[in-house]
């Protein structure tokens, strides 16, 4: 019995295959053509590509699997959250997506908030109104575009667009769900209350499903192209920041992650729905069903490494650049970077600001900056830790995940900022590998996902906060948490 999950990502779509007793059998990607960026805040991508992408990450995945191949049993999609699809009353696309880092949407965050009221919208949705949720980039369409939202009849996230053209059905789980913001996180379920403020029309949205569940079946069509069954059950799934955490094994209460791919995402469990009253932070529905996650983002977190590399190190490996600011003292000898390239969301909820290195002196080498990049995204992410003292939120253990779990200076430097033992998985293949462990629970295989993780999952390495380290990071971050206030004061 084999299970198949797939990530509908900002670069590419993953497919992998897992077999009964969690472990990773066969994987293939497929890249995604580049965003389109037609003036600074916009982000566009083609829905069908992304259905390309995921044709081919299917039958690659599936062709690479070992002799003797078993059938999937069942698959789960997730994917990159917030984007906003729009479909006609024929299921054809109106327009491009407007995916998650697209931050246009600011005048309608502000229309929002004033026609509900922050505090009520955090009331009904856990979340205040940012750029980058689903529901603001409908409310742009809405006034900049009125002939295309007046023919819109179905509304979906980008990987539950995936599944639409796999299954024909309209779904989202509810992991999902709470990033359009029309989700009464606390309950579970759409909220009536925001979607007639925001004139969203109810019949719009997709049923809600558990991430686990069993939503939707693939049909006839998709089956001759993908190589998979007809009639193969499909669960709901969740979006990338909870199926991946299900990847992870974050699950119960205490357990969180800290993840680094474009975007930092720090993920913590909980029990019940935390609500921040200045939302600063996002509360959601879990993957897992009957709890609830809270989660503070880095808008720029390994895309900061990535635009230092190809603007000022072109041709060096990321290892060399390791290798060379592992030579650099914890600190940088002063350099700090704020990592605000595409504003921030945690805490500031600013999507204006931008990026900055400060405090640069004659002793600092090239290998400087590339550690205070580093050390600047930690320390971003540790304003997410810094939230959840503040409300209480346990933290018992912290996973990495991403490239920040690949590099051993990366990891070492998380273990010193964020002053707590830091652990590695021995397998983490993220998003796509937590979606085989829901399919997997929706097909019988495992009772909860709680089990599924704790056949699948190991801990690699545990990695203890040096203490000289540790208490230079402490004097570091009190000194960093300065430069957004200072960069704040600088827009025009």
């Amino acid at each position: 019995m084999w299970f198949l999950g797939m990530d509908v990502g900002t670069g590419g779509t993953r497919a992998v295959v897992v077999d009964a007793e969690g472990k990773l059998i066969a994987g293939a990607s497929s890249e995604h053509a580049p965003f389109r960026a037609e003036h600074p805040g916009w982000a566009e991508q083609d829905p069908e590509d992304w259905w390309r992408a995921a044709q081919e990450a299917i039958r690659m995945a599936l062709a690479r699997a070992p002799e003797p191949r078993q059938s999937i049993a069942a698959l789960a999609l997730t994917g990159q959250m917030h984007g906003a699809v729009m479909l006609d009353q024929n299921g054809a696309v109106l327009r491009p997506a407007l995916i998650w880092c697209d931050t246009r949407t600011q005048p309608e965050c502000d229309w929002l908030t004033q026609k509900i009221g922050y505090e009520r919208l955090i009331e009904l949705t856990c979340n205040p109104a940012l750029p980058n949720f689903t529901l603001t980039k409908l409310l742009w369409v809405k006034t900049h575009q009125p002939e295309i939202f007046a023919r819109i009849r179905h509304v979906m996230c980008p990987k539950d667009y995936v599944r639409y053209r796999l299954t024909g059905e309209f779904a989202i789980d509810v992991q999902e769900a709470s990033g359009t913001l029309l989700l009464d996180v606390a309950h579970r379920r759409w909220s009536r209350e925001v979607a007639a403020v925001a004139g969203i029309d109810e019949n719009w949205l997709p049923k809600v499903y558990e991430s686990p569940e069993i939503c939707a079946r693939i049909r006839e069509q998709a089956a001759a192209l993908t190589g998979l069954k007809a009639g193969t059950p499909v669960a709901a799934g969740a979006g990338d920041q909870g199926a991946g955490a299900v990847g992870m094994g974050i699950l119960q209460p205490g357990s969180v992650s800290a993840t680094i791919g474009t975007s930092g995402v720090v993920f913590a469990a909980t029990a019940e729905p935390t609500k921040d009253p200045k939302g600063r932070m996002h509360t959601f529905c879990h993957a897992v069903p009957g709890r609830w996650h809270v989660m503070g983002v880095t808008q720029s977190a390994g895309l900061s490494l990535n635009w230092l590399r190809g603007t000022f190190f072109a041709g060096q490996s990321y290892d060399a650049l390791s290798e060379a600011a592992s030579k650099v003292p914890a600190g940088s000898e002063g350099l700090e970077w704020a990592p605000y390239l595409l504003g921030e969301r945690t805490p500031h909820l600013d999507p204006e600001v931008r990026a900055g290195f400060v405090r640069i002196g004659v002793e600092h080498t090239a290998a400087h900056f590339v550690r205070a990049v580093l050390e600047g995204v930690a320390y971003s992410l540790q304003d997410t830790f810094a939230l959840f003292r503040e409300l209480g939120i346990p933290v018992t253990a912290i996973r990495l995940g991403g490239g920040g779990a690949r590099g051993a200076l990366w990891r070492k430097i998380q273990a010193g900022v964020y002053g707590h033992t830091v652990e590695v998985l021995t397998a983490e293949e993220g998003g796509a590998f937590g979606c085989a462990l829901m399919a997997g629970v929706g097909a019988g295989h495992w009772k909860n996902l709680d089990e599924a993780c704790a056949a699948a999952i190991e801990v690699a390495q545990r990695i203890e906060p040096d203490p000289a380290e540790r208490a230079v990071y402490a004097a570091g971050y009190e000194k960093w948490r300065k430069v957004y206030p200072a960069l704040r004061g600088l827009r025009g």
